[in-house]
């Protein structure tokens, strides 16, 4: 169920910058697009733009602190992701699920006071949502979801409290698995941005 929080202001308030200190976004970009046909993140959108980077250049928008995860060897998506001056961490086990390559994104960045995990295949996001995410779970260092017309989307906000249970998932769930186990801390925005519903899973989507 969760909290919900009173709908957000459209536009959506960017909070002060001094509640983002420490919030790391983190871009999981590791995954194999299998249905697509492969290649996924590097597919330009209509204005050029492959999916990827617009998805990371959002994220980048919304908070100064960024790492991003593909697989080992994907090295031309390695390539363009770092030359917008992000770090990017190579995941060994990224093909054994979603899982694997969050946990090492979080022990890359063990110190940080909480996370905003975005996906790589959702470049519609805007970095107005991407920021209210961040500034509410500075606040309450819960966990905080967007929603859209009442359906929950990405990207999650996460609190440094729940390190230990990110670290240990398996599979390809992601956090999914935290957010149903924690179901009473999480806290729902409203907000006026369908992007946070569509992933991309074929080139058709991606128009």
């Amino acid at each position: 169920m969760g909290n919900r929080l009173s709908p957000a202001p459209s536009p959506l308030v960017p909070r002060p910058a001094s509640q983002l200190l420490n919030i790391v976004g983190i871009l999981l970009a590791a995954g194999s697009g299998s249905r697509f046909g492969g290649g996924k993140l590097l597919h330009r959108l209509h204005d050029g733009t492959p999916i990827g980077l617009a998805s990371l250049r959002n994220l980048r928008e919304a908070l100064p602190d960024i790492i991003a995860v593909v697989r080992a060897g994907d090295d031309e998506l390695s390539r363009l992701l770092e030359s917008e001056g992000v770090v990017v961490n190579d995941c060994e086990d990224a093909h054994l699920g979603m899982a694997r390559s969050l946990a090492c994104a979080i022990r890359a960045t063990m110190n940080a006071s909480a996370w905003v995990i975005a996906l790589g295949d959702m470049p519609f996001i805007t970095p107005a949502t991407i920021r209210a995410v961040a500034g509410q779970v500075a606040q309450s260092g819960r966990i905080v979801v967007p929603a859209y017309r009442g359906e929950r989307g990405h990207p999650v906000g996460f609190g440094g409290r729940y390190r230990a249970e990110l670290l240990g998932l398996e599979g390809d769930e992601g956090a999914r698995s935290v957010v149903k186990h924690h179901a009473r801390d999480v806290e729902i925005i409203d907000c006026d941005d369908p992007g946070i519903l569509r992933d991309i899973d074929t080139p058709g989507e991606a128009i």
